[in-house]
């Protein structure tokens, strides 16, 4: 399976692995599964983290690198994805979430999150929590 993570998944997995349900690491940790993070989520911790984010505290250089050196797969985010947004319908406003959205729609990728919101969405969502 080929997961796209969602910010905070990323920061959890990162820096904070015990937020994660047991049977979520498992499948972050199955070799069989391609784990990919998007170029916006790098962008999103740059933007949360140099408006004072408590949640977004964490040096984007050294996530980035983190990710890269245990086998994450970086996604840029291209003008498909982009246009794509347009299809999306209005059930939340975070651009950073609507880009990974149709990040995940047009590489045929399941997006892991925690975001209830994202959850309305349906597939290809996966929650996090398994709920």
């Amino acid at each position: 399976m080929r997961i796209l993570l969602d910010t905070h998944v990323l920061l959890w997995a990162a820096g904070a692995p015990e937020r994660i349900p047991e049977r979520t690491r498992l499948l972050l940790e199955s070799e069989s599964n391609e784990l990919v993070f998007s170029s916006a989520s790098i962008w999103e911790v740059v933007i949360k983290r140099g408006l004072g984010r408590e949640d977004f505290r964490v040096d984007p250089e050294r996530l980035r690198r983190l990710l890269v050196a245990h086998g994450y797969v970086e996604l840029p985010v291209t003008s498909d994805h982009a246009l794509g947004v347009i299809a999306l319908p209005r059930l939340h406003k975070d651009p950073f979430d609507r880009i990974l959205l149709s990040q995940a729609r047009a590489e045929e990728l399941h997006l892991l999150t925690a975001d209830r919101k994202l959850l309305r969405y349906g597939s290809p969502v996966l929650d996090l929590f398994g709920g």
